[in-house]
């Protein structure tokens, strides 16, 4: 496997937000990252951010040993954008490609025994996607699998729970600039640690690959949990006509 110095050396993306995060990683340093929140989409960054960050960390890309991506849920469009270049870079390297799940990624922020994290990701329509993880002494475990939720659904969850909890992620910091209010338990992430990491989605490929968990560039898919709603005006209007006499 290809590397720098003998080095397991990973090129990392996250695009599942309006936050665009390239890095490149190997198993014991962050070589270097790009983290940006701007108004242009993910089709006008990812590329320069990668070539960017592959400069700055002066690895060639023949030298990489893996991709990792993101894998949602999150933005439709983001999603299907970071996963096709990832897919086109492992491809065309034929090198492993390794997916993690975005509200995994958030919760990596925090490695800390104790406190639950709630990773929180828009979701559209009011609601978010709201999962519940807590470090242990080994390891980083999901204690409640991702649901879509309404704000009022997610405060009752996190009101449910013994302990503090964290708060993560974009529909996070929503629910604070709207002023909703939540339990006395949950703790909102300061801003240097609520949105996604590509370092971090680097850090949790090193524990997949090394358990072999790398895939081909034909074998990963976004994790969505509900629908575009595209999918949804599409069966919506194909019933409608098929309905019609």
């Amino acid at each position: 496997m290809a590397g720098i110095d003998g080095k397991m050396t990973i090129l990392a993306m996250d695009t599942a937000t309006m936050t665009s995060s390239v890095a490149v990683a190997t198993e014991e340093r962050v070589l270097a990252e790009l983290t940006a929140e701007t108004c242009f989409t993910h089709s006008e960054t990812l590329v320069p951010h990668m070539d960017e960050v592959l400069r700055l960390a002066d690895v060639k890309r023949e030298e990489l040993s893996a991709v990792a991506v993101s894998l949602g849920p999150g933005s439709f469009t983001g999603l299907r954008i970071g996963l096709a270049a990832a897919k086109a870079i492992a491809y065309a390297l034929s090198i492993p490609l390794v997916g993690v799940p975005t509200l995994e990624v958030l919760a990596a922020a925090f490695p800390s025994p104790g406190p639950l994290i709630a990773p929180l990701i828009d979701a559209q329509k009011g609601n978010g996607y709201f999962a519940l993880y807590r470090f242990t002494e080994n390891a980083l475990v999901c204690e409640k699998d991702v649901v879509v939720a309404s704000p009022q659904e997610i405060a009752a969850g996190i009101a449910g729970e013994n302990g503090p909890v964290i708060l993560a992620g974009d529909f996070a910091r929503k629910l604070a600039v709207k002023g909703i209010a939540l339990p006395k338990n949950a703790t909102l992430a300061p801003i240097t640690h609520i949105m996604p990491r590509a370092a971090l989605v680097a850090a949790r490929a090193v524990i997949r690959l090394k358990n072999g968990e790398g895939k081909s560039p034909m074998e990963l898919e976004p994790i969505y949990v509900r629908r575009s709603e595209a999918e949804v005006l599409w069966e919506k209007r194909h019933r409608e006509t098929e309905e019609t006499p």
